[in-house]
């Protein structure tokens, strides 16, 4: 019997898709979370690798509980998450209409989208000089790099998700008398929305990682700024910090997106 009960646990931890219960799922992110920290206290305690470039664990610690008392630092997460924020916002105040519109129409595709795909494939940093001379160097500057890293790519996940909307759904509002804009405000617009909370969640966390590319526009604060000035240093705890504090404050946007697509679309096991 206790083979059997083995046997059914094994089949269902590795099966495609399979579900696992939740404690052994906080056990495997334990896990891999130890695994690191022994992987970097076995190179930095160990000396495999000098301390300059790779401190401790609790000489990060230690930094770490210095910058949370430290007004500094909070400016810093302060300013980088306006950042972020402003960037993000207006990519999804422009991106979210037009890739609606790309996904909906198809001429508005044809006018869209294949500049679209390619301007996508340029890198954010290759528009930092033009953004300087078209935004000199305030606080705008480094939204524009921010809303540039997640305006092409949200644009066209957005005309995506709108075209995964099954199209029997729209013809089942024509037959019940709906007009093409009442079947898209009421039919179309709703059955896309799970897919577009994931979408955000996904472009958020881009938001996230051009911050410190953002950040080198001329910037005296911000989170990218400061592992920048701890860099000239050789100050890596800082820069461990930074990018620790610059990961916790992705993960509470990530995990903010995922309880919203539990809370308003409960009927989906997406969002987890």
């Amino acid at each position: 019997m206790e083979t059997t009960i083995k046997k059914r646990r094994k089949s269902t931890l590795f099966a495609i898709r399979g579900d696992i219960h939740r404690r052994t799922y906080m056990s495997g992110v334990v896990l891999i979370v130890v695994l690191v920290l022994a992987f970097w206290s076995l190179l930095s305690y160990g000396n495999f690798v000098n301390r300059t470039f790779l401190p401790t664990p609790d000489q990060v610690l230690r930094q770490f509980v210095i910058q949370l008392q430290s007004a500094v630092f909070w400016h810093h997460v302060g300013i980088s998450i306006f950042r972020v924020g402003a960037g993000f916002l207006l990519a999804c105040l422009l991106g979210i209409p037009l890739g609606i519109l790309a996904g909906t129409f198809r001429f508005a595709e044809a006018l869209l989208v294949p500049p679209t795909e390619f301007i996508r494939y340029m890198p954010a940093t290759a528009f930092i000089p033009l953004i300087m001379v078209w935004a000199g160097i305030g606080e705008w500057a480094k939204v524009i790099v921010i809303f540039i890293g997640c305006f092409f790519q949200l644009m066209l996940m957005v005309a995506d998700n709108t075209r995964s909307v099954s199209n029997d759904l729209l013809q089942t509002s024509y037959t019940l008398g709906a007009n093409r804009w009442q079947a898209i405000e009421k039919v179309l617009i709703p059955a896309l929305l799970p897919d577009l909370m994931n979408t955000m969640r996904l472009i958020i966390g881009w938001a996230w990682t051009y911050l410190v590319v953002a950040e080198l526009v001329a910037a005296s604060s911000g989170l990218g700024f400061s592992i920048m000035k701890a860099q000239r240093f050789l100050n890596t705890d800082l820069i461990f910090v930074g990018i620790i504090a610059i990961g916790l404050l992705g993960l509470l946007t990530d995990r903010t997106f995922a309880y919203c697509h539990r809370r308003f679309f409960p009927w989906l096991e997406g969002g987890r």
